[in-house]
């Protein structure tokens, strides 16, 4: 069987490590990556290095790693699940729910896999953590506290810390107890000195994080 041939699209702070990993994934082939600031961290590697998603489709490629901003999750899913191109997309997956299911919606009516990035999912120690108590180990279960500590991440430009981070708490909440949720509430503040909404600098589809 071929290799899966894959592109990147985002070259940002997440983006580069999403390129070391493509790069050296068994029977996959990252041909092509694409980010309208270019490859500032040089992890290109050689390979062609495009502006939009279109060029980056126009290479052939079965599936594609999305790592730009949020804004931009609905209009690059479109092109791809229209194109038939399988993708994974970073989380969050859009900025509100409606954006959210009409993206999953595309990649379900097209037949394509449409992830998203919850990649602690994978972590070993949560994942020893839900198969204990899944086997009774630890006892029942009464209260699950998450927190994060730390300086507001510069890379977080155009959703705040709830939707950019606090995904994987709630995520990972729900998944580690294998319990859905009842009833969801949330409080929350503007501490990083930006206004509600305020969009930092940037390029068109500039490289998420």
């Amino acid at each position: 069987m071929a290799n899966l041939r894959a592109g990147l699209i985002g070259l940002g702070m997440m983006g580069r490590h999403h390129a070391r990993v493509l790069a050296s994934l068994e029977g996959v082939d990252l041909v092509a990556v694409a980010d309208p600031g270019g490859d500032k961290f040089g992890v290109a590697g050689g390979r062609p290095v495009h502006e939009n998603i279109e060029q980056l489709i126009a290479e052939k490629i079965d599936y594609c790693m999305v790592a730009v901003p949020t804004q931009y999750h609905a209009e690059i899913a479109k092109a791809l699940a229209e194109a038939g191109v399988h993708a994974m997309i970073e989380k969050p997956l859009a900025p509100d729910v409606v954006a959210a299911t009409k993206l999953a919606v595309a990649f379900e009516t097209a037949g394509l896999v449409g992830a998203v990035g919850h990649i602690e999912r994978y972590n070993p120690s949560l994942q020893s953590l839900r198969t204990r108590l899944e086997a009774g180990e630890l006892g029942d279960i009464y209260q699950i506290t998450t927190r994060r500590q730390g300086p507001f991440p510069a890379r977080i430009a155009d959703v705040g810390v709830v939707l950019d981070l606090a995904t994987h708490d709630v995520d990972l909440t729900a998944w580690v107890a294998d319990r859905p949720y009842v009833d969801l509430a949330a409080r929350t503040a503007h501490r990083s000195g930006r206004r509600a909404g305020q969009r930092v600098g940037g390029n068109r589809h500039a490289g998420k994080r």
